[in-house]
């Protein structure tokens, strides 16, 4: 007979599944709504309203989990702020030209790189399957990007470009696994990342010939777009950290890959887009590969490991 402690384990587990489907299923959601935002605002501005917004709605959440108190920041927060809000950056821009899927799809070589910087940088054991799921994964990417360059160019590069900047942002989680809690990375790195897209800002760059910095507040009918994105980003953090609670990264990151559905179902309904065959072909190839990688990888973990990898917050 399954003992009562078993079969809560296995509720837990079960729980942890659900919330983060629901956490993958709303991710694309925010970035519907963000490529609404492209065509009026840039993609530093939309980021850096996203972090600030999803820093205000985490605050009393943050506040409560942790009695009243709140955690001090660090320089990691900083640094691992600079790198999320470059990843979001990358990610809008290839919005405003790619359609919802093919965005998504190609940001999600993340977890092959991931696992490339974790063997060249960060020493970890990666076994010959997982370096063949890796190359075959990156060729899925090629077969993506082919038709999407012909057809917007060097756009093409800036959902790939995020993917890198996000999986060093995981890398560097890892180094530092440990000092907190999903909650407080979460809160902190989005506070981090909108000061430095703040600061960004106050110099005046240039993004794609359109000044970053905005002369004026957002017209207000934008308003309710900008806090959808961030509310969307601060409850898929939420229910991320609560699903890592319940159930191992291994579990879960396969997960991750609902997003590509997601994602092509809003472009479908919303924007009228339908990825052709070679994208669908590219995406099922780095789906694939990704997930043989997290599966060689959980079998390979030790729990401590785990326990590291499940401290890491959405994006």
């Amino acid at each position: 007979m399954v003992s009562v402690a078993s079969q809560g384990a296995r509720r837990e587990v079960e729980l942890g599944m659900l919330l983060m489907t629901l956490a993958m299923l709303l991710f694309p959601i925010s970035d519907a709504l963000a490529k609404f935002l492209t065509a009026t605002l840039t993609p530093v501005q939309i980021t850096a309203a996203r972090f600030l917004l999803q820093s205000l709605v985490l605050l009393p959440v943050l506040l409560i989990y942790k009695g009243g108190r709140l955690p001090a920041p660090g320089v990691r927060h900083l640094v691992l702020g600079a790198l999320i809000a470059l990843a979001v950056i990358c990610l809008f821009s290839g919005l405003h030209h790619l359609p919802l899927a093919n965005n998504t799809a190609l940001f999600f070589i993340e977890p092959l790189l991931l696992t490339l910087i974790s063997a060249l940088a960060l020493r970890e054991s990666v076994s010959l399957r997982q370096w063949i799921a890796v190359v075959i994964g990156l060729v899925g990417a090629l077969i993506v990007l082919r038709p999407n360059w012909a057809a917007y160019g060097p756009a093409a590069i800036f959902p790939v470009a995020a993917g890198a900047f996000f999986a060093g942002f995981l890398a560097l989680t890892r180094v530092v696994g440990g000092r907190d809690d999903a909650l407080t990375l979460a809160f902190w790195t989005g506070a981090a990342a909108a000061l430095v897209l703040v600061l960004i800002m106050g110099l005046g760059l240039l993004v794609e010939g359109r000044p970053i910095g905005p002369p004026s507040p957002p017209a207000l009918g934008l308003w309710p777009l900008l806090l959808g994105v961030g509310a969307i980003a601060a409850a898929t953090n939420v229910l991320t950290a609560l699903a890592l609670r319940r159930a191992g990264a291994g579990v879960l990151a396969p997960f991750q890959y609902l997003e590509i559905l997601s994602a092509t179902l809003l472009g479908w309904l919303i924007f009228s887009e339908i990825p052709d065959r070679l994208t669908g072909l590219g995406a099922a190839i780095i789906v694939g590969s990704g997930l043989y990688v997290f599966t060689q990888q959980g079998r390979r973990s030790d729990p401590r490991s785990e326990r590291h990898r499940s401290q890491s917050p959405g994006r």
